[in-house]
């Protein structure tokens, strides 16, 4: 298993295509594929879940929700960046969440690297803390720290897409890192 490379899901939170999450994944996204991943991006927006509702699942669950499923089952890591909407986690984040835990459990001894950008002066410190709650629930194991808060996100990013502090963008690649090393230690022991 050493040899075959860590495949990740990479969702942003927020559905706004311009969103400085969506700015934050690409960031991770590219350091993921240096350090020898492959990143499948869901966008939330394109995917058009509906909101949760047993009546409608026990129909079946809806298309949309199903290719939820087998992405987040064929990867070992799951790249979360989350906006925070009133001290919490986006509802189409939760939302997709419920949906793809509903009746079985794919996200079951996955890792996963969360991170968040925020205007605010907290970076998404609570919304992380939610997502936290819920990943741990669903028996997601997360490397502890470092803890990816982008602060005041409006000046954090350079044109060219990369962060303005450098600092910010090492401890982003070293969570990333960790992350990539916890899911290997994970599939060697299947």
């Amino acid at each position: 298993m050493a040899n075959q490379p860590i495949h990740i899901l990479a969702i942003a939170g927020s559905l706004r295509s311009e969103s400085l999450n969506r700015k934050a994944l690409q960031i991770a996204k590219k350091i993921a594929f240096e350090l020898g991943a492959e990143v499948r991006e869901m966008d939330l927006k394109t995917l058009a879940l509906p909101v949760f509702d047993e009546d409608l699942r026990a129909h079946g669950f809806p298309e949309p929700v199903v290719t939820l499923k087998h992405a987040i089952e064929a990867a070992d890591v799951l790249m979360i960046a989350t906006p925070e909407y009133n001290h919490s986690i986006p509802g189409p984040l939760k939302n997709a969440i419920d949906w793809a835990s509903d009746k079985t459990n794919p996200f079951s001894g996955k890792a996963a690297a969360v991170f968040g950008a925020s205007n605010g002066l907290n970076g998404t410190l609570r919304a992380q803390i939610h997502l936290r709650q819920v990943l741990a629930a669903l028996n997601v194991e997360l490397v502890p720290q470092p803890q990816i808060f982008i602060r005041s996100a409006r000046e954090a990013f350079l044109p060219d897409g990369s962060m303005v502090d450098s600092k910010l963008m090492k401890q982003l690649h070293f969570l990333i890192q960790e992350t990539l090393k916890l899911a290997q230690r994970k599939n060697e022991t299947k």
